[in-house]
């Protein structure tokens, strides 16, 4: 245990410190060329470098040829003209209200202008809304309801039902006297079951002897048997026609079925 913690307590050994390292900062001039061995990622690290300080080298002539074209050229028309900052229109109209000249408060319109200047007339049959609310004539609103009238207006009784509302009080339900004629109660009498009605069968039920001791004949052996047939690449031809039906004749009603329809037919 005493092994293992003095393992534990010993300082991390640094993981970024090999000889062989190459930077992958900006360099200002190629790195020299070491006698050591380099290993495939000191490798990989110099052709970065290598390809970094290119770029500078390039960009450093890109700049040096821009400013010589800027100071020492004369530049095109066409450059001094790019080169000039954007005129901005900065005329701000103070009032809506400008003043009117004189040749347009002379002119006078053509009559196809005042032709167009007419508002379009509503189209045929164009008949305006009519109002929400329609006003009532002196008739409707001197009338007197007839005692009718009234009787209808009222709201309808219902009887109310023990328990539906504790403080209303059920109303007393009257029974009209009716007799029904003896055709109704013909039909309200059930009807009865045939004599011959064994009821419903159980789901369980013996099975005879006779069942139990049969034996199938050959024939009924064949029939419950599936259809055997071949496959295609076994030879079987499913346009072979029996001779059967080579030798079948059709019925009056199946040649009457074959013809085509009358308004079909194309008259000669």
């Amino acid at each position: 245990m005493a092994t293992f913690t003095k393992k534990l307590a010993q300082p991390k050994p640094n993981r970024l410190r090999y000889p062989d390292r190459r930077s992958l900062y900006w360099l200002d001039q190629m790195p020299p060329e070491g006698t050591r061995s380099i290993t495939k990622i000191g490798k990989s690290f110099t052709s970065l470098s290598n390809i970094f300080f290119y770029l500078q080298h390039a960009l450093n002539c890109f700049f040096v040829i821009c400013a010589y074209m800027f100071f020492f050229l004369e530049l095109t028309p066409r450059w001094s003209e790019l080169c000039r900052n954007k005129t901005f229109y900065s005329q701000v109209t103070i009032s809506p209200e400008w003043a009117v000249s004189g040749a347009a408060l002379r002119a006078v319109p053509s009559d196809r202008l005042c032709a167009l200047a007419l508002p379009p007339a509503p189209a045929v049959g164009w008949q305006p809304e009519r109002p929400l609310l329609k006003p009532l004539n002196r008739g409707t609103q001197t009338a007197v309801a007839t005692s009718r009238i009234c009787q209808l207006a009222q709201p309808k009784r219902r009887p109310v039902l023990e328990g539906c509302s504790p403080k209303s009080k059920p109303l007393p339900l009257t029974h009209i006297p009716y007799k029904a004629s003896a055709h109704m109660e013909l039909l309200a009498t059930p009807k009865h079951d045939h004599p011959k009605f064994e009821g419903q069968r159980s789901v369980c039920w013996p099975v005879s002897r006779a069942a139990r001791n049969c034996s199938a004949s050959h024939r009924l052996l064949e029939l419950c048997g599936p259809k055997k047939r071949m496959a295609l690449f076994e030879g079987y031809d499913p346009n072979i026609v029996s001779r059967a039906a080579r030798s079948a004749r059709p019925s009056p009603r199946i040649q009457q079925l074959c013809l085509p329809l009358p308004r079909k037919c194309a008259s000669n």
